[in-house]
């Protein structure tokens, strides 16, 4: 269970984590503008734009892998599949981000479909 946890804990801070490179590129726009953050996102571009969808896409994943975790803990199928399931989950989302910074493309669909299919095979395995 305790890996689980841990997981859970990595999906949750996955989002505020890749806020960071969007933040840093929004400081190269005159400032951090914490009055109208949005706004200036929107303003983004490249790098900073591709930073600020891997940043909107964690919190997206966050949700499917909240799902898959509670249907594992309800149904008590706490096991080593998902486990390994749930590990590569996160590691599949860490992958998305770097991927989605260096805009591969492919690659970064790729592990999108290979977190996305972990955290419904953790449902599956649970049935």
């Amino acid at each position: 269970m305790t890996t689980l946890l841990i997981c859970a804990l990595v999906a949750v801070l996955l989002p505020y984590l890749a806020k960071l490179p969007v933040a840093i590129e929004m400081n190269k726009l005159g400032g951090y503008d914490n009055r109208h953050p949005r706004a200036q996102q929107a303003k983004l571009e490249g790098f900073g734009a591709r930073a600020l969808a891997a940043h909107q896409n964690s919190f997206e994943s966050l949700i499917v892998f909240s799902v898959a975790l509670a249907v594992v803990l309800g149904s008590n199928n706490v096991n080593a599949v998902t486990e390994y399931l749930a590990i590569t989950h996160i590691i599949a989302r860490i992958l998305y981000c770097v991927f989605y910074y260096m805009n591969i493309d492919k690659l970064r669909s790729l592990v999108w479909l290979v977190g996305i299919g972990s955290a419904v095979g953790m449902i599956g395995v649970s049935i």
